[in-house]
């Protein structure tokens, strides 16, 4: 079973996902129990005739049993300048919502959503104890989405023929766009662009959100497809590479610290942080992104 807490636009799209490509049951929890009823019967209505899955809303946690991902999605409030705006409250809502998932499933994978992502990924897996394999953060691939259609843009290219476009780092004004990795029909990016050009795609990439938000209210497809594409891979048992969070533990030379990696996955969760090789720059430009996202673990801790 798949079960997303938080029926707002982003948890019921990845539902809607899950139940029209019928991967799994999906159960929907929502504080407002209507809420996750609502979209469980609009959902309901596209799944498969040949489905042998279907779709529920509740707001009573102890239907999480049984479940083999569980998906976090909850916000607290909305944010408007700075993802780490609610920060405080929406760190008790990711301790609230790991005690209770501790509490009646033990053995699931969870993909963490809500922002501040990185931190609230390394509260949730300290808070529940679950192994740092079980929890990950999925926001590094969405912004690597947007680091590559911002690739296709500047050339005029599709985007099939670009590759690795990575973003690493802080889900945030500290995250690192990886140029020295991409490759455009099998020639490096950092051979057709010069400094400045580099630097105003790095800028276009960290304010992507508040350029979607000048438009509509929040990003919604993009998240959910990434999303949708974790639990498809762990759903069929499949490997999978991509850019995730992860409580580190000397990885990249960083310790206790939840950060964007590049990560491999299958059935069971993350079984391998793969090691890329960084220039210079983006090496330092990933210490000091660690070393936001830790500021702001121990402003709390202290």
């Amino acid at each position: 079973m798949i079960s997303i807490i938080g029926s707002g636009r982003v948890g019921s799209s990845i539902a809607f996902l899950c139940a029209s490509n019928a991967l799994d049951d999906v159960l929907l929890i929502n504080r407002n129990k209507d809420k996750a009823i609502g979209e469980s019967l609009d959902i309901v209505n596209a799944v498969p005739q040949t489905s042998k899955f279907s779709i529920h809303g509740t707001d009573d946690f102890s239907k999480l049993t049984d479940s083999d991902i569980v998906v976090i999605a909850a916000s607290t409030g909305i944010y408007s300048k700075d993802r780490s705006e609610n920060m405080i409250s929406q760190i008790n809502m990711i301790k609230d919502i790991a005690e209770k998932t501790k509490r009646y499933c033990t053995s699931a994978v969870v993909l963490v959503i809500s922002n501040p992502l990185d931190v609230l990924t390394y509260f949730f897996q300290k808070e529940s104890g679950f192994s740092r394999f079980k929890v990950l953060g999925i926001a590094s691939s969405l912004d690597s989405s947007r680091f590559r259609y911002l690739i296709s843009e500047k050339l005029s290219v599709p985007h099939s023929s670009i590759m690795g476009a990575l973003v690493l780092g802080e889900h945030g004004n500290f995250m690192v766009p990886i140029f020295s990795k991409v490759r455009v029909d099998g020639k490096s990016l950092s051979s057709m662009l010069d400094d400045e050009e580099k630097s105003v795609i790095s800028s276009k990439v960290k304010n992507y959100w508040l350029e979607l938000r000048k438009f509509k209210s929040r990003s919604q497809f993009g998240i959910a497809k990434n999303t949708f594409d974790v639990i498809e891979a762990i759903i069929n048992k499949k490997e999978f590479s991509f850019p995730a969070s992860v409580v580190l533990d000397g990885e990249y030379g960083q310790s206790n610290v939840a950060i964007g990696v590049p990560v491999r996955i299958n059935g069971y969760g993350l079984f391998e942080i793969e090691k890329i090789e960084l220039d210079e720059s983006e090496t330092e430009q990933l210490v000091n992104s660690s070393k936001k996202i830790q500021n702001q673990i121990n402003s709390v801790l202290s």
